[in-house]
């Protein structure tokens, strides 16, 4: 996972935190996002789809807790990663925290460095997950990527080899536009010469055997293409 392309949500209601901790995590070459409460920080996450997001509990119109609960509901972010921030340290807090979903909870004060030091802990925790998870549920559909496997409303959707290496490709990375030579690096390889036209094809078939709703949900992964 490359920091430049690393999205990272801040979510605090105190401006000073966000440009403090924005600051020294872009210093680090991450993508950084802001929400002042909970219920921007749902739209925002939907809209963005984050790697982590960082979030305070204690926040107007919808405190932390609550949001990691509903982004925690959204299957698009099903693998965002979640950590606290707040001043709230005590042990039902805590607690709390985790049951709603959090990754992890960070109690402030915090030294910048200590933090930068803990997200990169987290983010290598997510590349981890990443490289050994072989079953993706995105958008309702369960994904098998060691038996070769599609579960839709629990029907099977049996899918030739490219056509499947190439539906896990782009439901791996809800919210990513790829360029088509990276799809045609990353599922074909250096097996054959393939253009454009190829990769057209196959999201076709894709469409009429998955369905166009699960490429809506996914808001346009796989179909928009960089040139």
């Amino acid at each position: 996972m490359k920091k430049k392309h690393t999205k990272i949500l801040l979510v605090d209601d105190e401006p000073d935190i966000l440009e403090i901790v924005g600051y020294n995590l872009s210093q680090e070459g991450y993508q950084i996002f802001t929400a002042a409460n909970g219920k921007e920080a749902v739209a925002k996450a939907k809209k963005e789809i984050p790697d982590l997001i960082i979030m305070d509990v204690m926040m107007p119109e919808m405190d932390g807790m609550e949001a990691c609960e509903n982004i925690r509901k959204i299957p698009e972010l099903s693998n965002v990663l979640i950590t606290f921030l707040t001043a709230r340290s005590e042990d039902y807090s805590q607690v709390a925290g985790f049951d709603a979903g959090a990754d992890d909870y960070i109690t402030k004060p915090i030294k910048p460095k200590l933090l930068v030091s803990k997200v990169k802990a987290l983010l290598r925790r997510l590349k981890e997950k990443e490289q050994n998870s072989e079953t993706l549920n995105v958008g309702g559909i369960e994904i098998n990527r060691e038996e070769y496997k599609i579960v839709k409303d629990n029907v099977e959707i049996a899918l030739p080899r490219k056509e499947f290496e190439l539906f896990y490709l782009l439901a791996s990375k809800p919210g990513k536009v790829f360029k088509r030579d990276e799809i045609l690096d990353k599922v074909w390889g250096n097996e054959v010469v393939v253009g454009g036209r190829t990769i057209d094809v196959h999201i076709r078939k894709l469409r009429e055997k998955i369905g166009e709703d699960f490429f809506k949900t996914i808001k346009g992964v796989g179909y928009k293409f960089e040139v």
